[in-house]
């Protein structure tokens, strides 16, 4: 038998489920079962385990089947596969613990605000507060979704958030632990039978992530090519997207109250244009202040009665008096909030736009040698999509701190489980097709690494940002650099001339051409690393800096 039809069995002989509860009815929910705390404001308040204050990727498998095997990167350390059999029993023992729940939450939403591809989502859950999650961050179930090409092969999710797995029944099946015992964790997802399963998380991400995951894995067939990336669309229809990692400014840039807002995080790129996967944005919240992240703050903390609010912040501390300290990170710094984006002010209601003008790769170069804005050709651009490249920073010695290159293809890539031909080949084609321009935007360092230098003036990338976007580069003329084999603008309007070669803002040349000769090396071992033995093709393969 089928695992959704023994769970519709299930729901069937269950004394107490709650079929699609009004928002207002899941917010009572989760107060009443004491799944959450109410806010002095009125959004709802919870806290995890420790364990569950934030994904966990060695927890989250995907089930290796003969039908679905070869799209799969299974050399991706982040594509961990089961047997079916294991996923078996998985998920026998959530239905074995669904059945003997005294309450039962099922939500029927979509992700994708295009119809034609809307991915219909069964969610059932024993608590209320990961149903109304569902609610905040999946979309309501379209009229026309009998268009959709998925209309008759929806998606089953199913939380069980405080519950555990038997470990000892897993041994050898799942993760080992480091104190030889087996996890009692895990996101599993079987893409070929539509099920996922997300067994002793509480952590919201796990929900959202999982659901993201399959679509950029079911959409690439269907030629739609998923992206990790904000959408926002000009007062002339013009489209823009924005890609790049944590700290790479994605989420301020892509807020520009000239622009409104498609949504933050998940989008697809299909004919029709660009539709963002979900409903709500899931934002990070440490050190969240008015004065740089307002749209999100007063998502947060906006006064209204709780039945009206329904925002979820998780792990974020909050006094008796039921005020926040958006930057106290003791239980982790990875505090974060759920809200539908019709709690912001400048939006887009329909979450979907026309193909886009622009594309922007945005990094943190903390090396100081990448300009502040770039040209890329449909070539380059794929090579940048495929390395997803930023800085981090570690180690502090005598004032200097040493950067640490990331890479992250597509700029997201956990979520990202085909062969990695299979996306870059993609966005390059939409390239061609739709005249689309890919600017690299490096909102890090000039002159110097960090510790030497200052970072890039935020109102210098706003400018670069600008011109991006109102075609104001398209036509400049370029040079290259014969390094990164990236194109730089002589001029960009509202933009010292000087800093946009980055060589020029650095007092010592030499120490420049080592540094940049550096980065260069590194993109280089990497690429041999991940791709080495991928089915890249060598227009991509020979832009790859320092060739």
């Amino acid at each position: 038998m089928k695992f959704q039809d023994k769970l519709t069995k299930v729901l069937q002989k269950h004394s107490y489920v709650l079929n699609n509860l009004e928002r207002k009815g899941l917010i009572k929910e989760s107060v009443h079962n004491k799944e959450a705390l109410i806010s002095k404001n009125g959004a709802l308040v919870t806290w995890t385990p420790i364990e569950s204050t934030g994904r966990s990727p060695k927890d989250t498998v995907i089930v290796k089947r003969q039908e679905s095997e070869a799209n799969i990167d299974w050399d991706s350390p982040n594509n961990i596969p089961i047997t079916q059999d294991t996923f078996d029993m998985i998920s026998e023992d959530a239905l074995a613990i669904l059945s003997k729940k005294e309450k039962l939450y099922v939500t029927d939403r979509v992700l994708g605000a295009d119809s034609s591809y809307a991915l219909p989502v069964r969610t059932v859950t024993d608590n209320a507060l990961s149903a109304l999650f569902t609610d905040n961050m999946f979309r309501q179930v379209p009229d026309d979704i009998g268009k959709s090409v998925f209309a008759n092969r929806g998606f089953t999710l199913i939380a069980l958030p405080y519950e555990k797995l038997e470990s000892k029944k897993y041994t050898g099946r799942l993760r080992m632990l480091p104190n030889g015992k087996t996890s009692d964790m895990v996101v599993a997802m079987d893409f070929d039978r539509s099920i996922g399963i997300v067994y002793g998380s509480a952590y919201g991400g796990s929900v959202k992530k999982l659901m993201f995951t399959v679509m950029n894995y079911i959409l690439p067939a269907e030629g739609i090519l998923p992206l990790h990336c904000s959408a926002n669309e000009g007062p002339d229809g013009n489209t823009a997207l924005l890609l790049g990692l944590s700290g790479t400014g994605k989420t301020t840039l892509s807020a520009d109250p000239r622009r409104a807002l498609l949504g933050d995080d998940e989008h697809g790129w299909s004919n029709n244009g660009i539709a963002n996967f979900e409903n709500g944005c899931y934002a990070k919240l440490i050190h969240l202040k008015p004065e740089k992240e307002p749209e999100i703050y007063n998502a947060i903390t906006h006064y209204a009665d709780y039945l009206e609010h329904g925002a979820i912040v998780e792990n974020t501390m909050m006094y008796p008096t039921g005020e926040f300290d958006f930057d106290d990170e003791r239980l982790t710094p990875n505090s974060r909030g759920s809200y539908p984006l019709t709690f912001l002010t400048n939006i887009k209601k329909s979450s979907t736009a026309g193909h886009p003008n622009t594309i922007l790769f945005l990094t943190a170069d903390a090396n100081g040698v990448l300009p502040p804005v770039a040209k890329l050709s449909s070539s380059q651009a794929m090579l940048w999509f495929l390395m997803g490249y930023t800085s981090k920073l570690a180690g502090t010695e005598t004032g200097i701190v040493e950067p640490v290159s990331t890479f992250s293809r597509f700029f997201g890539e956990p979520f990202m489980p085909r062969n990695p031909d299979v996306y870059a080949k993609m966005l390059g084609q939409k390239m061609e097709q739709h005249g689309t321009q890919v600017y690299l935007i490096n909102t890090g360092w000039s002159g110097g690494p960090y510790g030497v230098s200052k970072r890039i003036d935020i109102d210098i990338t706003r400018a670069i940002v600008n011109a991006s976007l109102t075609g104001q580069l398209k036509d400049v003329e370029y040079e290259e650099d014969r390094i990164f084999h990236i194109f730089i603008p002589k001029y960009c309007p509202d933009v010292p001339t000087e800093i946009l070669y980055p060589k020029n803002t650095w007092s010592d040349k030499n120490a420049y051409e080592q540094r940049a000769r550096k980065l260069a090396q590194e993109f280089n071992a990497h690429f041999e690393k991940a791709y080495g033995n991928k089915n890249i093709s060598k227009s991509i393969a020979n832009q790859c800096p320092g060739k």
